[in-house]
């Protein structure tokens, strides 16, 4: 037996229950012709009129209290009342539905959110392309700037300068990398570069695309859980939901790439190819760092004895 799902007038989500539940709600009144409803196989919430049929609340209705339905029901032939269901009601829940953004939303499937491994490869690729770019732009602002530094003779003025040089870099850098991710975030992708990578995306929790300010203050925000001993970030991976602290503080998901469309049959538990790949990549570098700074302190060490 189809379970519903149905929205009260507060538009809140209610469900799953039974249609011999709903069928009761409407005889008492709690739900009518208006009231948004949804069950697995449809592609998107229905006003209650427009599955009067299938629910039998004619029959239920006229069996049990005698009410007169025939009005109603002559507005669902002519199409009346679900003209005026959709004019008078919006859902949050509808599926899919405009978000004003360009892009539908389609509630009430199931959501596969990101795991911390999936996450953590998107923020290695990000973090590659972020740092190749700002270290390009960091050092040809600072050969600029250096050179007209170089001029000015004074060793103190050199000094104040070359430290206005490191802050301006890093202003820079901080500015690059809000924007990346607020940018892209923001953007119809709904994903930075690494994340398109590994099949997610970043979106509100009712599904809908972030705002570009949005995104800005979860770039911050994910300072804040770096911060902290990075326990932020660590927190995507034991909280319900996969948030990190920035996800909370936000009001965001990291979701897979099928989540909230038309075919949430598509999304990926696994890890997938291209995560495993990059996370072997990255173990493969961090090897190599350790080797590299011991052979670093064995050499410093046998310098100095």
């Amino acid at each position: 037996m189809s379970q519903w799902y149905y929205a009260d007038a507060q538009r809140e989500r209610h469900g799953p229950v039974e249609a011999d539940i709903l069928r009761d709600k409407f005889r008492r009144n709690e739900l009518d012709l208006a009231t948004l409803v949804w069950r697995e196989g449809m592609s998107q919430w229905q006003p209650l009129s427009a599955m009067a049929e299938e629910l039998q609340l004619l029959v239920q209705a006229d069996a049990s209290t005698g009410i007169d339905l025939r009005a109603d029901y002559q507005a669902i032939e002519d199409g009346t009342a679900v003209a005026k269901a959709a004019a008078s009601a919006h859902s949050p829940y509808a599926a899919p539905a405009s978000t004003g953004r360009g892009e539908a939303v389609v509630n009430g499937g199931e959501i596969v959110y990101a795991g911390f491994w999936k996450r953590v490869a998107a923020y290695f690729i990000d973090s590659l392309i972020v740092g190749m770019v700002g270290g390009v732009i960091a050092m040809v602002i600072g050969m600029v700037l250096g050179i007209g530094m170089a001029g000015l003779g004074s060793g103190d003025t050199m000094g104040a300068g070359f430290i206005a040089i490191q802050l301006l870099t890093n202003l820079i850098s901080i500015g690059l990398s809000a924007a990346y991710y607020a940018g892209f975030h923001a953007s119809a992708g709904k994903a930075t570069l690494g994340k398109m990578a590994v099949g997610i995306k970043v979106v509100r929790s009712n599904g809908e695309r972030i705002t570009i300010a949005r995104g800005i203050g979860r770039y911050f925000a994910a300072m804040l859980s770096g911060l902290i001993l990075c326990i932020g970030y660590l927190m995507a991976a034991f909280t319900e939901r996969k948030q990190g602290l920035h996800d909370m503080i936000c009001d965001t998901l990291v979701v897979d790439r099928w989540a909230f469309t038309d075919h949430p049959e598509w999304q990926q538990r696994g890890l997938g190819t291209v995560t495993i790949v990059i996370l072997s990549l990255f173990g493969v570098l961090v090897v190599v760092g350790i080797v590299a700074l011991l052979a670093v302190i064995g050499i410093a060490a046998s310098n100095f004895s």
